[in-house]
Order: C-alpha cells, then structure tokens, then sequence
C-alpha cells in the first residue's frame, strides 16, 4: 500500500520537532558537556549555566511532543520501539531526570561541594544522554533485531514463534505484532556506537559555538577557540557515518540529499568557526544538524523500523499508522498549537538575545547557608 497524505504529513512533522529538539537541546547538552572543561571559577560556571537557564526546559517540549505524535499518528511504531528499547529508554529519562535536578537544584544551598556534586552529575548526564542518543539514532538507520510473530507465553522470550517471513501479511491478519527480540544489548555495534560518537562531537561543537555566541569578554573566546578544535573533529567524523550510513544502510537514493545539505551546513560552519565568526558558525551547524536529522529518517523510508534480520519483518509506514480519522483531528489541532508554540519558541529566544557577561553577576552565589537546611527541624 503506497502512504497517504496524511500518514506523509505526520511523518514529515515528527521530522520537524525532532529537528527542533536536537538543534536547540543539543547546544544545551553541549553546554553541560563543557561545564567542567571550560569555566575556570564559580562565577564562570554560572555565566555558562544562565546561558540556557531561559530555554532549556522549553526544549524539551519538543522531545515530549515527537513522542506523543509518534503514539497518536504511528501507534505501531511507538509500541514496537518502546517496548524494545525499554532499558534504552529508561536509561535516557533518568538520565534527563539527573540533567534536570543538576540544573534546578544547584544553586540551593550555598555550598561549593553541593554545587560541586551538582555539576558532577550535569556533565556527566550530558556526555551520557548525548551518547546514548546518538546510539538510538544509528539504529533507526542500520535497523534492529525486529520480527514478526507471537509469544506463546507473554513476557517468556523462549516461547516466541517467528512468522515466515515471506507470509508477514497473512501472519499479522493472524494476530501476529512486530517485537523487537534483540535485546538491549543488540542495539550496540560498531556503527551505532560512531553515531553516539558522532552525536556527541556534534552537540559539543554546538555547545561550544553557543557559549561564544551567547558571552563576551575572555570567556567567548575561549569558548570560540574551543570550538574551533571540535568543529574540524565533529564534522570529519560525521562525514565518514554519514557516508557508512548512507552505501550500507540506506534504502532510498534521496537521502543523498539531505546528507548532501548536511555536509555543507557542517562545512560552512567549519570555515566561520575558523574565521572566529561564532554566530555564523552556530547557525550553519544547526542547519547542518538539522538536516542530518532529515538524513537519518529518509534512510528509513518507507519504513518506521528496519529489521536487520530479514527486510520482510521491517515495520512499514503504512504497517504503523493510525487511522485517517485520528490522523485528520490530530492535522486540526497541529494547525491551531504548531503556530503557537513556533512563534513563542522564537519570541524567547529572541528576547533572551543578549550576551552576558561575568561582570553583571553577584559576587555571592545564591542558596541556602548550608547551616539553615534543617533550621525548620528545630523550629
């Protein structure tokens, strides 16, 4: 069955918000990243921090919104990726969880082992998270363990019975479901572990060109020297993925494309990098991100999930989707929030637009004297 309008449209938008989560979370990942590498006092770390204290929650609408439309429009496909790659996933909300905490709750307590441990914890989500991301993308392009057929027993691997896979069709009318048997350890191999490498060098790089873009004075242009060094490293290494991912994995000839747009996006953002013009270099690398994401899915198509045990167990589009009605109340209500959440994602950003300074900071970190924590007990 050839994919309808609608089943385009919402695979297309699915695209688009996890666009706009990698581009503008993955900056705020780099910046995590970098907490213990660049800043050089308390002060500075602040500054660095303060950079993304504006958005960083709003980001991560995005993230949350890619999976509810996954479950509204592919209900299939959320049930097949999210029930095996549970461990995968849990995985990444603690380590969203940590990120989270790391950044609310730092400043609570004045104390430099509190903010110390706190900022412990925030890099090391980061690096993770990123890691770990990067992972689940590779394996949306090389494919998982995914089968078709039915478990004798729920929950007992032993007792799974795999359809014939050249009578996928008739087994699914049978009842049969895809399931991913793999494991969690099957969804690391060499190719998905250079994505996570890839994922990483990329968020650092764009964590690096933000903290130049969004300070000044000697703290930018650290920043903006330590760019220049990931820039070169992360494009290189994406380039030799990306080509891996596109002669090895790649279904259809037009991903060329968005792998074409990509790499010049990344090359663009090399060379201003080099030049020190930082806010060139942001922008050129958010696109070549964003089409790197672009790149990733159309290697999929015209599949949801590719299986890398035979191509006839692979999750098709069509496989997934949910019915036109639910697709065409979900298109009314995107019409109406789409809008709304766009334009107030650029109004801050917009108004948070300024650099800032170590100078225009207290001298005193805020939080609780750590001798007041439990005053309230002896109340």
């Amino acid at each position: 069955m050839e994919l309808s309008f609608l089943q385009i449209l919402w695979f297309i938008l699915i695209i688009v918000l996890w666009i706009g989560y990698v581009t503008l979370e993955g900056f705020g990942f780099g910046t995590g990243m970098l907490l213990r590498i660049l800043p050089r006092n308390e002060k500075e770390r602040r500054l660095q921090l303060n950079t993304i204290g504006p958005h960083w929650d709003g980001n991560e609408v995005f993230l949350l919104t890619a999976g509810g439309a996954t479950f509204a429009a592919f209900p299939e496909w959320y049930a097949t990726m999210f029930s095996g790659m549970y461990l995968a996933l849990v995985l990444i909300l603690v380590l969203l969880i940590l990120r989270i905490s790391a950044i609310e709750w730092r400043g609570k307590i004045n104390s430099d082992k509190w903010r110390s441990a706190w900022d412990n914890i925030h890099t090391g989500s980061a690096w993770l998270a990123a890691l770990v991301w990067g992972v689940a993308f590779g394996n949306l392009v090389q494919g998982m363990g995914i089968q078709v057929g039915k478990y004798e027993v729920a929950g007992d691997p032993s007792t799974f019975i795999p359809a014939d896979p050249a009578q996928v069709d008739v087994a699914l009318q049978d009842g049969a479901q895809h399931f991913l048997t793999g494991g969690f350890f099957s969804l690391f191999t060499p190719f998905t572990i250079v994505a996570g490498l890839v994922v990483v060098s990329l968020f650092l790089t764009h964590g690096a060109l933000w903290l130049a873009l969004k300070t000044s004075g000697d703290f930018s242009e650290r920043a903006k020297a330590l760019a220049k060094k990931t820039s070169l490293v992360s494009t290189g290494l994406t380039a030799v993925w990306a080509l891996w991912a596109f002669f090895a994995y790649s279904t259809t000839w037009f991903a060329l494309i968005p792998l074409a747009l990509a790499a010049i996006g990344l090359l663009v953002s090399t060379f201003f990098t080099l030049k020190g013009a930082e806010k060139a270099g942001f922008f050129a690398n958010m696109g070549g991100v964003a089409f790197a994401v672009i790149f990733i899915f159309m290697t999929t198509v015209p599949y949801a999930l590719k299986s890398s045990i035979d191509e006839n167990y692979s999750l098709t589009l069509v496989q997934a989707s949910a019915t036109s009605a639910t697709q065409t109340v979900m298109t009314i209500a995107a019409i109406i929030f789409v809008p709304i959440v766009a334009i107030y994602t650029i109004w801050s950003y917009l108004s948070f637009s300024r650099r800032l300074s170590v100078d225009s900071l207290s001298e005193e970190p805020a939080g609780l004297h750590p001798t007041e924590v439990r005053a309230f007990e002896r109340a």
